[in-house]
């Protein structure tokens, strides 16, 4: 049976206003009308609402949400799997700060002064996040819900640190796999998200209290800098001459923390439909070769080796979520501006 839109606001938990949106937005268009000229919903626009919402708690903005649901149409059971996964996840976080609850409500039921050391220290963390995350954005984010991945930065962290105790350098092989090995944690922790990459930079700069909590020194965030560029020039000597290498030794990773704000735009006009001939990817492709120019130079030929480079070696693209697809949508607005 069609439902109003009031029916179908009412049963659902949105409001009236916000259907409406939904339908001047083009996201969820009633499929019927009454005879009166009202709104009508049936059962597929209840489905596609479903997928809405769903996305909507991924933390996927609405103008990405009707990008998505343009494309090939993920199967519901699929959808409804990962909204499983996401509650458990929620689950697992309540069920943790239950516990630490649990404990310090019998400590004082028992007349103890307990310790809120711990306690306090995981509230000012979540505090921190909070500042540069929305809340939807932290239930995408594994670096921050992901118990298993931040055991796993733990552990790298320590082996870093470990490595530079014994005095390793940043250009032993051993640094190298470590370098390679933090790029794919960062994939990882962000959940592939670029634009994540820095605002976890600008929380890691101005918040001591996380460098105190985390490990990652100054010290130790410039040998694996120092270790990620030599790490990369060493794929590029396979690919580059000498007076090319020369070139690229005094002048890759000067722009390092320049590129993930960059690669997030592009992925944002890719996400959304933006073509490669429109003015806003054309700027963003503009960027993107003043900065690819400025460790690569002016040589086509150069540039055609650093690209080959660049699409063999996944470790040259490890946690940047740059993609063959991303750098083809680059080149194709290239092209188009002429």
């Amino acid at each position: 049976m069609p439902l109003t839109v009031g029916e179908l606001a009412r049963r659902c938990g949105l409001t009236v206003r916000t259907l409406h949106h939904y339908d001047a937005i083009g996201l969820l268009k009633p499929s019927l009308r009454s005879d009166a000229g009202y709104r009508l919903y049936d059962r597929t626009n209840v489905e596609r609402l479903h997928r809405i919402q769903a996305l909507r708690q991924f933390g996927l903005p609405l103008a990405d949400i009707g990008t998505v649901l343009s494309g090939p149409e993920q199967p519901l059971g699929e959808l409804i799997d990962r909204q499983i996964a996401q509650l458990d996840r929620e689950l697992d976080r309540a069920a943790r700060l239950r516990s630490r609850l649990v404990a310090l409500g019998g400590q004082l039921a028992a007349g103890q002064s307990p310790d809120l050391a711990e306690w306090l220290d995981t509230l000012e963390l979540m505090t921190m996040y909070e500042k540069y995350f929305s809340p939807e954005e932290l239930q995408s984010l594994p670096l921050h819900n992901d118990p298993d991945v931040l055991a796993h930065w733990n552990a790298l962290i320590g082996e870093v640190q470990a490595a530079m105790d014994r005095g390793v350098t940043p250009e032993a092989p051993y640094a190298h796999a470590l370098a390679l090995q933090w790029m794919e944690a960062v994939q990882r922790g962000t959940g592939n998200n670029p634009g994540f990459i820095t605002r976890l930079k600008a929380m890691q700069d101005n918040e001591p209290g996380i460098r105190e909590r985390n490990g990652i020194t100054p010290a130790l965030e410039r040998f694996i800098e120092r270790a990620l560029v030599d790490a990369r020039l060493v794929i590029f000597e396979r690919y580059l001459g000498p007076s090319d290498m020369e070139r690229m030794r005094a002048n890759y990773g000067a722009h390092m923390y320049d590129w993930p704000p960059l690669i997030a735009e592009v992925r944002g006009a890719i996400n959304a439909g933006v073509p490669p001939t429109d003015p806003h990817a054309q700027r963003l492709a503009r960027r993107w070769m003043e900065l690819f120019r400025a460790y690569a130079g002016d040589d086509p030929a150069t540039h055609a080796r650093i690209r080959e480079a660049y699409v063999n070696e996944p470790d040259l693209r490890s946690g940047s979520s740059v993609d063959p697809a991303m750098l083809a949508y680059v080149r194709s607005a290239i092209e188009a501006m002429g």
